[in-house]
Formats: C-alpha cells, structure tokens, sequence
C-alpha cells in the first residue's frame, strides 16, 4: 500500500465550466487525499487563471501535464471527442490512475483502443458517472435483494435548466474570449437531427446506463425513438430475448424552465424503487433513494457526500490500494458499447422515419 503521507496529485486536462464548477470544488472537499497540482488548457488566460485558484502549474499541452511528476492521477475533461486519445495517452504514461468525464468514447474503435491501453497500463479507470458512485446508490444497492430479477419496468426522466444556471451556483467561471463566430454557408453545415440524437445519447444517456443495466442487464432494443426540441430525447427500450419483458423509458429535456426533476426508477410487481438525483455540478449531498413495497414498507437513504466526492474517494482508494474498483474497465467498456448501440439503433429509427 501506497504511503498516505501527501495527498495524491491530480492533473486536469481541460479548463472549461466541468473542471471549475465540478472537479475543483469537490477536490477542495478531499484535500487531505487529492490535490490538483496541474491544470491543461488551451485558453492561456483561463487556464492561468483556473491554476492560480489552486496554487498549480499550467500548461497548454496533454505532453506537458503528463510528463509532470507531480500528477499521480488524470482527469479527462476536455471535449468528447478527444476523450479516448487522452485516456489513452494517460493509460500510457504511467500515471496511477484515471478520471475521464462521460462519455468514455465515441465509437467502438476507441472502445477498443481504450481496452487495449487499459489492458497493458493496468491503471485503474473511472468514469465520472457519478451516479453509478452516490452513497445513496450504493446503499440501496446493498438492500433491495432480487429486485433487478423481478423488475419489469424502467424509467428515468431528466427535466434540467440551463447548465449555466448550475455552473454559476458553484463557481464564479473563468472564461475567455469567444471563438469568432462565421455562420454556416449551407444548410448542410447545420447539424443533422441524427447527429443532434446521437450526441444527446452520448452526451446525457450514458448517466443513466450503469443503473439502467442492473435492471435491464442484457442487450436492449430501442423501439421508439424522439428528438425532443432544444435538446433532448424519447427513448423506449425493451429487453431483446427477456423473458420477464422488461421496458424501459428514457426522457431527457434541456433546457427546462422548471425547477429540476432527475429521477430513475424501476418497478417489480411487489416493489418499487426510486431515486431523485441532486442538481448536478454542485455539491448538494447525495439522491434520496426510496424502497417501497405494496405491504407499504418504505426504506429509505440519504447521505451529506455526493457523488463526484464519492467516485474521487473510490479513485484515490483503488489508486493506494485500499480496495478494488468497484465498476472494473471491463464493465466501464461495456457500459459504452450498450451506449453506442442504443445509440446507433436510435439513429436507424430516426432515419427510418425521415
């Protein structure tokens, strides 16, 4: 086991409104175990400016934080698409372990290049679906026996405001000058209503996929699927081969002028499980999660720690040997397949339709 004499050093590869508004107030909550020692960004004045909130070093290049030795552990920030070439790049450099924000990856090749890295690193890896990680989660877990064998319906709803309502909640954002704005000189330059589905399964569904398959585990089929205007989406999903004929119902709507309702809930004939999820980026304790049954017995969980706290503290844990990972990298990688197909059969859907 690793000496706990200094916290662990975390370096952060992007320097936009995730790193601010989540992972630099929730690493100031585990100083005692996590210190952010470098921050990566492209903007000199942002990135200048989010370092010197932590007392950091800064640079502008992936080589440049990775070759930094005070980084034990990487966090992957920066845009999705850029996400499996540095998780791949810190698998590779020796680092001790690493963060990467969802989605892990965009397609089954960097699914796959990310399996290999992580196969010949050994470097653990977490994904910051911090609801697969919430305590609250994770208690009820312990608790509710067969449920997932018995549940025959799924549902999660996702009703946010504006992102940046949250961000300002939890940090004054560092920004720098807008990219000059040149307007599309066709039509075709416009993103696709395909495109747009796709990147709103990818981009917000993939928090639902590690609780959506305790439930509904094996390959699901999307037989309806919407594009919900500014964005967001319909999904209905049944279990392909399931004998118990589980479905489940996926809503996402963002931006919502209404306060927030996040919720996932799965049902079996005699039982009932909910959890209503926190207002994400700030740090306003865990979900409640209720068990009810028809007798009208109730259980219930509610903890004052997150679940960004939560998967930083599993992280450092696996990183100093205290505990194995408790969503290993063959199941994250899975995990991104079962995204990627509900992504690929929704978009076949879409087409069809047109």
């Amino acid at each position: 086991m690793r000496s706990t004499n200094r916290p662990l050093g975390v370096g952060l590869l992007a320097a936009g409104p995730v790193t601010q508004a989540v992972h630099l107030p929730t690493l100031a909550t585990l100083a005692e175990r996590l210190h952010v020692t470098h921050v990566m960004g492209v903007d000199p004045d942002v990135v200048a400016t989010v370092a010197a909130r932590v007392g950091a070093r800064h640079s502008s290049t992936v080589e440049e934080l990775l070759a930094d030795k005070s980084v034990d552990v990487v966090a992957v920030c920066s845009p999705n698409s850029l996400h499996a070439e540095h998780v791949v790049a810190a698998l590779s450099a020796g680092k001790r372990g690493v963060l990467c924000e969802k989605p892990l990856a965009t397609s089954r090749a960097e699914v796959e290049q990310i399996a290999r890295a992580a196969s010949a690193s050994g470097v653990p890896l977490v994904v910051g679906a911090m609801h697969a990680y919430d305590p609250a989660w994770t208690a009820a877990k312990e608790s509710w026996g067969d449920l997932p064998d018995r549940t025959h319906l799924v549902r999660s709803r996702v009703y946010l405001p504006p992102n940046e309502e949250f961000v300002d909640l939890a940090t004054d954002l560092a920004t720098g000058s807008p990219p000059p704005v040149n307007p599309p000189t066709s039509s075709e330059q416009q993103p696709s209503a395909v495109d747009l589905l796709r990147g709103c399964v990818l981009g917000l569904a993939t928090h639902v996929i590690p609780p959506l398959r305790h439930f509904m585990p094996g390959r699901a089929r999307v037989v309806s699927a919407e594009l919900l205007e500014p964005f967001g989406y319909r999904l209905v999903l049944t279990g392909e081969g399931d004998q118990y004929g589980r479905t489940a119902e996926l809503f996402a709507l963002l931006p919502g002028a209404w306060e927030q309702d996040w919720t996932f809930e799965a049902w079996a004939p005699d039982t009932r499980l909910r959890v209503d999820y926190p207002p994400p980026y700030v740090l306003a304790g865990s979900a409640t999660v209720t068990l009810t049954d028809t007798k009208g017995s109730v259980c219930g969980w509610q903890f004052p720690s997150n679940g960004y706290q939560a998967e930083w503290l599993h992280l450092a844990d696996v990183v100093e040997g205290r505990t194995e990972l408790m969503i290993d990298v063959p199941a994250v990688l899975d995990d991104m397949l079962y995204a990627l197909d509900l992504a690929d059969d929704a978009t076949a859907l879409l087409k069809a339709a047109s």
